[in-house]
């Protein structure tokens, strides 16, 4: 897995050597000090140039700390040097963090050297920078500068910070429509983050999952993704989504993977839709799609390969987000969903997750979530809408209720966090959500604490990928009001559901209470869609109940 490592000044690279003057720098890569620069209406879309080519996957940020933050580019130094190919040179890239969109005044730089052994991808992990500051950030090569990203610094642990607002999506696949979820997010100027729940991408082969059957724009390879480069390939693909390119550039992001990054309904040892007798060894499937990730995406990995990590914005929250995929137990049904010995978290994580709850200054305790922990109670619900939701979400074929993917398929796990932030008395723990393609407003209950929530969940909807009313083949939008009532009759902890829509969150945070806003899509398969506020919920400071709100945060 490729490193990441922090430098310890502005002038170290992702590499770790020291990088000379800003001449000695430009001139390596040769570019002048005089190069044309984007102005900020090009964030992510480029410029009439050879950059066009050579950055034809644009940039990144994530992770944002208060002295510094991860960004990320991809090189096509030569036509050979295609994703996944495994040629063309080494080439040096230059990088610049500036506190304006001009670069007049540059802060930080370097260059670094990239190659097919990484599939040409660079990750710098900028430091030395201001706290709760906004930087414009671009790359160099032969003469030409990429498209220019902008981001954000994290404030300082101890500063009192009066909010914080991001963008929260998930499940987006290529083949089931358009990103436009992602431009609207872009074309907002108040978000300080992205959160992305995982399924940034979907490894089937050509129609294996499109909408409603059809796909609306066909992914490369056209086969099931398993070997390193098919999933470099697959990366590549979705980094030419010019909407993807945009919100990527246009704030840091913050990432965690669930199972598609890999192979439907994976655990540690394997997945749904991995067969060794045909496609191989599982272990050798999972390295290479992590490898793959881990070059293609803004994420900073610990020493030991874990993606699970803490991020910090002043005294008012704290984002942790979980890997439920690395450590998890087999899925199973039946009376082994409450095995004490079966995980979804995996022993450390779990640990790691509940000391930090308990031990977190800051006021509001986000977790990043890719599955969804509120229970769900199936069996007193309509065929017709059983069917559909045991496809998206695994219910078990025999009747029983329990969705095994979710955390419902390991109710130890979930009764060790839920009591530990009882006993602990773990105030504003909010959950967000994604992987049901679905929206949902929760109380986090279980049947041994009854009514009393302790915390609460949002769960946001996809971005493209199917959901009810498109599996079980009904009139768009027109099964959410049914189904809402079934779910919410034989579940009084879930405030709110919709079946129906596809879309993007935006959560807003401050000391008094934390909301998340839905917005829905008129239309995934139009790149031009727009958006309507469909409804918001939120949580008051040292609450667990959810609240209606009458309009979202402006």
């Amino acid at each position: 897995m490729p490193d990441t490592p922090r430098a310890n000044d502005p002038s170290r690279t992702a590499e770790g050597s020291r990088a000379v003057d800003r001449r000695t720098v430009l001139r390596a890569a040769g570019i002048t000090a005089g190069a044309a620069v984007a102005t900020p209406a090009l964030l992510g879309a480029g410029s009439a140039s050879a950059g066009d080519d050579i950055f034809r996957h644009g940039v990144a940020s994530g992770d944002p700390l208060p002295d510094g933050v991860l960004l990320w580019t991809r090189v096509t130094p030569t036509s050979e040097a295609a994703p996944g190919s495994g040629a063309g040179p080494r080439t040096t890239v230059a990088w610049q963090v500036a506190t304006d969109p001009r670069f007049d005044e540059v802060v930080a730089e370097g260059g670094v050297h990239t190659g097919p052994e990484r599939d040409h991808t660079v990750k710098v992990d900028v430091t030395g920078l201001r706290p709760a500051a906004t930087y414009w950030y671009r790359f160099g090569v032969n003469g030409s500068w990429s498209p220019v990203g902008r981001t954000l610094t994290a404030p300082p642990a101890d500063a009192e910070v009066a909010s914080l607002r991001a963008g929260v999506v998930s499940c987006a696949n290529w083949e089931a429509g358009h990103f436009a979820a992602y431009r609207l997010l872009a074309e907002r100027t108040d978000l300080q983050l992205v959160l992305h729940l995982g399924d940034y991408l979907y490894e089937y082969e050509v129609g294996g999952y499109a909408a409603r059957g059809q796909v609306i724009r066909p992914h490369q390879p056209e086969h099931e993704i398993l070997s390193l480069a098919d999933y470099r390939i697959r990366h590549g693909l979705y980094k030419t989504d010019p909407h993807l390119q945009r919100l990527h550039a246009s704030a840091p992001w913050v990432i965690t993977w669930d199972d598609h990054e890999i192979a439907n309904d994976s655990w540690s040892g394997g997945a749904e839709n991995h067969d060794p007798a045909t496609e191989g060894s599982w272990e050798a499937r999972k390295a290479a799609a992590r490898r793959a990730y881990a070059e293609w995406m803004p994420v900073r990995f610990s020493a030991d390969g874990a993606l699970q990590r803490r991020l910090r914005f002043g005294t008012l929250a704290e984002l942790t987000m979980l890997d439920l995929r690395s450590y998890r137990s087999e899925q199973a049904a039946g009376k082994a969903v409450d095995d004490p010995s079966r995980t979804i978290a995996g022993e450390a994580q779990m640990e790691w997750l509940k000391r930090g709850l308990s031990e977190s200054a800051a006021r509001w305790k986000l977790v990043g979530n890719p599955v969804m922990i509120s229970r769900l109670d199936v069996g007193t619900l309509p065929a017709w809408l059983l069917g559909p939701l045991g496809d998206l979400i695994g219910v078990p074929q025999n009747g029983v209720a329990i969705i095994n993917d979710q955390w419902d398929g390991y109710n130890a796990d979930r009764n060790r966090l839920v009591r530990h932030l009882m006993s602990s008395g773990v105030e504003n723990a909010v959950f967000l959500t994604g992987d049901i393609h679905t929206s949902w407003a929760n109380e986090l209950t279980t049947k041994d604490t009854g009514s009393t929530a302790a915390a609460v969940e949002f769960v946001a909807p996809s971005v493209t990928s199917d959901n009810i009313d498109d599996m079980a083949g009904a009139p768009p939008n027109s099964t959410t009001d049914a189904a809402s009532v079934a779910i919410r009759t034989a579940n009084p902890h879930v405030r709110w559901v919709d079946v129906d829509h596809h879309g993007y969150g935006v959560l807003d945070v401050n000391p008094d209470r934390c909301q998340m806003d839905y917005y829905f899509l008129t239309e995934r398969a139009d790149p031009a869609s727009g958006s309507r506020w469909a409804r918001g919920y939120s949580v008051s400071s040292g609450s667990t109940g959810l609240q209606r709100a009458s309009s979202p945060v402006r």
